[in-house]
């Protein structure tokens, strides 16, 4: 099989880690220490076990099944399409549930910036959605060389901010190990889950290797090596120096450990970037999924009817009215942070069952042997979503009933002209 040739092994390895690494970490590890203490540590490493088959299945599947659609193509493939529409469904439910998590995570970090509360962090956030929101609505959008440039230079600050405190504080804050018992390292795992989201990523690009049956596995073995070793120095580091102690803004308590005020301030600046990037890419994308869905019968028809746009303006209206407010939810202590990064882990958990049970399902012999594996450590970490599984659920019972909705109506319509 021979791609078109536009992607080598370590562009395509660049792309991975980019697709893992976003501003989840500008929060997510400290959330993980909160919940297990210094236990959580079994939680990355679990998590990391676990992206090994999960690397290995998408990698195969991208090469074995080249489609466009993300992994509800897979769910399609296997299960036909209601099972597509769930996938999809779960999906635009974590983004829509995570969206307002990751905008005021980096509003938290505009307002350490400043020096101000929580009222301008909240200001800020909801600034960062309009901006994004409107660019998406002048079809304005963040190159995914950008976004990648942006990603890498996250890494870097990692490897700095790790590099700049462990030296000077190693063994620090490590007792006692597993201070709220060891079901809490299940809970930081499902907390942490929001962080491994993004090895299917790649498979929808395997085309675009020159030799993709030799080339991705490569990248996905290069990304893999990499993300261990970030993530495990970042969670080493943070439960070193934060010891579960509550911050808004963890990286930059790091930084500033090792590098001062003017290291915090750049994380700072790092950290509005990042969330303005992402949430550009995620809402673009989320609003062309929609389109979709509501195009399958899995969302209502409205959000799809509109044409001739890259980028739908029904599903981002919807988008303006929502993120504002379930930031103003958080804001008006309704509801949290955590709750809401836990709740968008669930969905994201259930998109990655479904996804898995399909590879389970098409791949053949030998090949499917990375599935099941993965599959069942997924299985071991959705069972740690508590009652946050009830979100999934909701959004996928609502998409079977849509889906059915539509049929009818479709059954109707062609029986009146009949």
């Amino acid at each position: 099989m021979n791609g078109s040739g536009s992607l080598g092994v370590w562009r395509g390895a660049a792309l991975y880690v980019g697709a893992l690494v976003g501003p989840g970490l500008l929060l997510v590890p400290a959330l993980a220490t909160e919940a297990a203490g210094p236990a959580s540590i079994v939680a990355w490493v679990a998590l990391l076990v676990l992206s090994a088959p999960l690397a290995i299945t998408f990698a195969v599947l991208g090469v074995m099944h080249p489609v466009s659609g993300g992994v509800a193509a897979y769910a399609r493939e296997a299960f036909g399409p209601r099972a597509a529409g769930v996938t999809g469904a779960c999906f635009m439910g974590a983004v829509v549930i995570g969206g307002p998590a990751v905008a005021l995570i980096g509003g938290n970090y505009v307002a350490d910036l400043t020096g101000t509360g929580s009222h301008t962090a909240t200001a800020a956030a909801l600034a960062m959605v309009a901006t994004v929101i409107a660019a998406n609505l002048f079809g304005l959008r963040i190159s995914s060389g950008l976004q990648l440039g942006l990603s890498t230079v996250l890494v870097a600050v990692v490897v700095l901010a790790v590099g700049g405190t462990l030296p000077s504080h190693a063994g620090e804050n490590w007792h006692p190990f597993a201070p709220h018992g060891w079901w809490a390292v299940g809970t930081a795992a499902n907390i942490l889950m929001w962080l491994f989201v993004g090895w299917e990523a790649m498979a929808q690009l395997a085309g675009e290797f020159r030799r993709p049956e030799v080339e991705l596995p490569r990248a996905a073995a290069i990304a893999f090596a990499v993300v261990a070793v970030l993530y495990l120095g970042l969670a080493t580091a943070t439960i070193t120096v934060t010891g579960g102690t509550r911050s808004d803004v963890p990286l930059a308590d790091l930084i500033e450990v090792g590098f001062g005020k003017a290291g915090r301030d750049a994380a700072a600046v790092l950290a509005a970037a990042l969330t303005m990037g992402t949430m550009n890419v995620y809402l673009g994308g989320s609003a062309r999924l929609a389109a979709a869905l509501a195009k399958d019968g899995a969302l209502p028809a409205w959000l799809g009817a509109e044409r001739g746009r890259s980028i739908p303006r029904r599903p981002l209206l919807v988008l303006s009215v929502t993120t504002p407010c379930l930031l103003l939810a958080l804001a008006a202590g309704f509801s949290s942070t955590t709750s809401l990064v836990r709740a968008s882990s669930a969905c994201f958990v259930a998109v990655y069952l479904l996804a898995l049970a399909a590879a389970v399902k098409i791949l053949p012999g030998r090949l499917r042997l990375a599935a099941i594996v993965a599959l069942a450590l997924v299985v071991v970490v959705a069972a740690f979503s508590s009652v946050f599984v009830a979100v999934p659920v909701v959004i996928a019972v609502a998409s079977v009933w849509f889906q059915r909705r539509s049929l009818n109506g479709r059954r109707t319509t062609a029986a009146r002209s009949s």
